[in-house]
């Protein structure tokens, strides 16, 4: 398996056309192509300045030709959760054709798009990158020929790793964003940098609600570290 992560600019793809036109990033939380009808449904967290940039600049998503469906799922200030469908890309339809396949969340922001993609072989890769080269503007960041017992390893770990990811998941919006706010400012740290009192004023919530919410945030989260613990020993 070869793996490649690239740097790339798409002209026909409507959320690199958005993040050109505002300040939004598109964050992939899930992904799904559809060989039938050569679309890609997704499902996306959306980030602005604000909630007006993010307002704007979803207005922008929604009036690109290459938009097949939209529908916003949730939305809290700069901060949007979105499903949509879109028309398969040239670099897509060139990816597929090559052999490529999607091997992990991509990323866009700044009119440009992070991609992972595999291949089987070292020639599907150089044949699929010689010929994105033709219509396409891209950089590979990152090239990956990792040797069986790499793969045998990364097999045996990813149900670990699907633990933890689960447990993010399992996070209420307030619990995720007290303990990244706590982390960030340092209520972890020794000394610390941050208290019980300034993150009750960050959320403008009385000390023992933000006490609560770290509580019960780093109670899921270590259960799930004790779980992927148990699944590594395994």
């Amino acid at each position: 398996m070869i793996d490649v992560t690239l740097d790339m600019e798409q002209y026909d793809c409507p959320f690199i056309h958005a993040t050109e036109e505002h300040d939004l990033a598109f964050s992939a939380v899930h992904w799904e192509f559809d060989t039938a009808t050569e679309s890609l449904e997704t499902r996306m967290v959306v980030e602005g300045d604000d909630r007006e940039s993010l307002g704007r600049g979803l207005t922008e998503l929604r009036e690109h030709d290459g938009l097949r469906e939209y529908s916003l799922i949730s939305k809290t200030g700069g901060v949007g959760h979105i499903r949509t469908v879109i028309d398969e890309t040239a670099a897509m339809s060139t990816v597929r054709d090559g052999g490529g396949y999607i091997t992990g969340p991509f990323y866009i922001a700044d009119g440009s798009e992070l991609w992972h993609v595999g291949f089987d072989d070292r020639g599907e890769a150089d044949g699929t990158l010689s010929r994105l080269d033709r219509d396409n503007e891209y950089e590979v960041l990152e090239r990956d020929e990792p040797e069986l017992p790499e793969l045998q390893s990364f097999i045996q770990n990813a149900g670990a790793a699907m633990t933890l990811i689960e447990g993010c998941k399992d996070l209420s919006d307030v619990e995720r964003e007290t303990l990244e706010t706590a982390a960030t400012e340092g209520y972890f740290e020794s000394p610390r940098s941050a208290t019980l009192g300034t993150l009750a004023e960050e959320f403008d919530v009385s000390k023992p609600a933000v006490s609560k919410n770290l509580r019960r945030g780093q109670r899921k989260m270590l259960q799930r570290v004790v779980d992927a613990m148990g699944e590594l020993e395994e």
